[in-house]
């Protein structure tokens, strides 16, 4: 039986480069860590992403701390990314 973090959360292909997604949308697990770690509140991001909920966050909160190494290397490369 697949749990509650398994179902919210996809990876496919072709979709976000095979990230972690939140559940039918390309928001990506590792772009909320990041709003979250620059300090963002969960009651900003569900306003900044009306389609998401509650247990889409608490999903990617929880798929984050059981892939953290992945999750924050997603995060290194993107932001070495943006230094070009």
């Amino acid at each position: 039986m697949a749990t509650t973090t398994e179902a919210l959360i996809r990876k496919t292909p072709n979709v976000q480069g095979g990230e972690a997604c939140i559940r039918r949308t390309r928001v990506t697990v590792w772009v909320l860590v990041g709003y979250r770690q620059l300090g963002l509140s969960d009651d900003e991001l569900l306003e900044a992403y009306p389609d998401l909920t509650r247990e889409d966050l608490a999903a990617a909160w929880a798929y984050y701390e059981a892939n953290r190494a992945e999750i924050e290397d997603v995060i290194r490369r993107n932001e070495a990314d943006d230094e070009g």
